[in-house]
């Protein structure tokens, strides 16, 4: 078949498919995010316009922005569906590199298609260009290797057909899954080649299923029946291999209690009688209580962070460590006995190998004693106070007034803590998405334009401050002009609260974190109108100053951006040092001469540095 490098990548596209967890076949590339300008407005804009009833294509405002949405939008999808992304060389490749990399820290596929540079070197250097001295071969999307599973620079069009199955490989391996970027000098996207046609036929892309080596497999299961208080922790692989009924009934099998990471949360239903809550600085004092006396833990699914872990500080010295995990590389972690494999297949085959074995029934009836102690707490912050709300208030009445359906995210700041720590899953499927690998301010609204158009059941709700408001909100409009409707609460505390925490409370001044303490040449300085702004970028606004009137006004928010098809942006001051404390330990780096060194030095012995199996 005849076409253009860009024609035939576009033809590509179209023709990959996808299998959802439910067994539906859907495109695996469903929609394009798009930003032209001269390095690809002519080759890929023209190929994308000639199929535009075939793949969707949507005009983001910002680079940044856009791509952080096809992110989102594969993460409501459970990684089944991949956004794409293009730009211009130059500064609009440039800015798309944030979102590489909020993929490839919490392991989720994009595929980037920035413009570079020409091939033939003929008009150097041209607009937007940036020579590098000693390497001609270096542009600026060089960049994404970094940030990149897998990257190729695209200088033939014929390289279209070793390095497309390359890509897709990457993007629906549950192992490597990840950024790719093929960067496409603008001559290259024009220049014509004879494609096989076979590079153009429809392919389903499945689930691969990896199944564990059975002698590790053989040492997980004598492992567990030598331990006395194992403790189960479910992460993000449990989602995305869509293993969540599995390892649910085999906790509910062996009576083994149940905690969740920053990326498993609502993989448990909430009043679930194994359930011990979330672990870690943003979880709950029941998890890190059930961690701190469990003698084995059993970790499906996650790369176990720092916020999970408390810093490696949250586990008993001499806890023994077995990790299920799809990635060799994150199961071989800490020491750990690694059961490499799908986590719906191995919690299967470790099941039938138990036999009668049971947890003591002491042990088990633990976590829901401390859950509910840790419940008792979260309904003291939730409860109805005069005056401005606090976060957990704000959580607490977006929990109340959602359903089982709905989908809630957020990604910096404090409101993590607070959406992990508080939120009550009442359904079996995974209905949030915190970004806190990267943990990317801007991620909120963007990755709220992507979700919102992958889960067309519910709401989607994200919750934000006024300093990821201010980092990116141009996809507020991109959203309303495209018409995909979500709910944006907008929490206004007047600065970085979160930092201006960290920063007193290990004793440093208050500085350059709250507008209050930011140098100014005003005496009365201004303030932002978020209201009026996000009304100017085409949003229902709503606004409230207490709890009662925020119940309401977010009722009706649901309502308005359902109906008129567009964002519904909620703003409310909160208060500024109100938080849910998990009562974990966080390593930062602490000057000796600051008040919190102490704490530091006392601390710091405790951290479980290696653990062996």
């Amino acid at each position: 078949m005849r076409s253009t490098t860009a024609q035939a990548l576009v033809s590509w596209l179209i023709a990959q498919r996808s299998e959802t967890l439910d067994g539906r076949e859907v495109p695996l590339f469903p929609a394009v995010f798009a930003i032209f300008g001269h390095g690809n407005v002519l080759g890929l804009g023209t190929a994308l316009h000639e199929r535009r009833d075939e793949l969707p294509v949507w005009r983001g405002h910002t680079e940044e922005g856009m791509a952080l949405a096809a992110v989102g939008y594969a993460k409501a999808a459970h990684r089944r569906q991949v956004g794409v992304a293009t730009s211009s060389i130059g500064p609009g490749a440039l800015n798309m590199v944030t979102a590489a990399g909020v993929a490839h820290a919490d392991r989720l596929p994009l595929l980037l298609l920035p413009g570079d540079t020409f091939t033939g070197r003929a008009p150097d250097p041209v607009l937007q260009q940036v020579e590098h001295f000693g390497d001609p071969t270096v542009t600026v999307n060089d960049a994404f290797r970094a940030v990149s599973r897998y990257f190729d620079r695209v200088t033939r069009p014929e390289q279209l057909i070793a390095t497309l199955p390359q890509a897709v490989g990457v993007l629906t391996d549950p192992a490597d899954a990840g950024p790719v970027v093929l960067a496409l000098p603008q001559d290259v996207q024009a220049e014509s080649y004879d494609f096989p046609d076979a590079l153009f036929r429809p392919v389903v892309h499945r689930l691969p299923r990896p199944r564990p080596d059975q002698r590790t497999l053989a040492e997980a299961v004598a492992a567990l029946r030598g331990a006395r208080r194992p403790l189960l922790i479910l992460g993000g692989g449990v989602r995305y291999s869509g293993a969540g009924r599995t390892v649910l009934e085999f906790a509910e099998r062996y009576d083994l209690p149940v905690v969740e990471t920053t990326a498993g949360r609502t993989l448990v239903p909430h009043d679930h009688p194994l359930y011990a809550g979330p672990l870690g600085i943003t979880g709950s004092a029941s998890a890190n209580a059930m961690a701190a006396e469990a003698d084995l833990v059993l970790a499906v699914g996650t790369r176990l962070q720092d916020f999970t872990t408390a810093s490696w500080t949250v586990f008993a010295p001499g806890v023994r460590l077995v990790t299920i995990n799809v990635a060799r590389f994150d199961a071989v972690k800490h020491g750990a006995l690694a059961v490499v494999g799908d986590a719906d297949a191995a919690v299967g085959e470790l099941a039938g190998q138990l036999g009668q074995w049971r947890v003591d029934s002491e042990w088990t009836a633990r976590a829901a004693v401390l859950r509910s102690t840790w419940d008792a707490h979260i309904d003291e912050l939730r409860a109805p106070t005069p005056g401005t709300p606090s976060y957990a208030q704000v959580v607490g009445a977006v929990n109340d007034l959602s359903g089982p359906s709905d989908y809630v995210m957020t990604a910096s700041g404090g409101l993590p803590g607070e959406l992990v720590g508080g939120w009550r899953a009442t359904g079996g499927t995974p209905t949030m998405d915190v970004e806190y690998g990267f943990s990317c301010m801007g991620y909120e609204l963007a990755g709220a334009w992507g979700a919102a158009m992958a889960h067309a059941d519910g709401v989607v709700t994200t919750l934000l401050g006024d300093g990821s408001y201010l980092m990116l909100n141009s996809e507020l409009f991109s959203a309303a002009f495209a018409g995909h409707p979500f709910v944006a609460v907008v929490c206004d505390n007047d600065g970085y609260a979160v930092i201006a925490r960290l920063q007193e409370g290990q004793g440093g001044e208050p500085f350059n974190n709250f507008y209050a303490d930011c140098r100014t040449g005003h005496e009365h300085p201004p303030r932002v109108d978020f209201a009026a702004h996000a009304a100017a970028l085409g949003c229902a606004v709503f606004t409230a100053s207490d709890l009662e009137a925020f119940r309401d006004a977010y009722a009706r928010a649901r309502a308005a951006a359902k109906a008129e098809r567009r964002p519904a942006v909620l703003v409310v001051r909160t208060q500024p040092a109100a938080w849910t404390e998990a009562g974990a330990w966080w390593e930062v780096g602490v000057p000796e001469y600051l008040a919190g060194r102490a704490a530091y030095d006392e601390t710091k012995p405790r951290q479980v540095r290696y653990l062996r199996p």
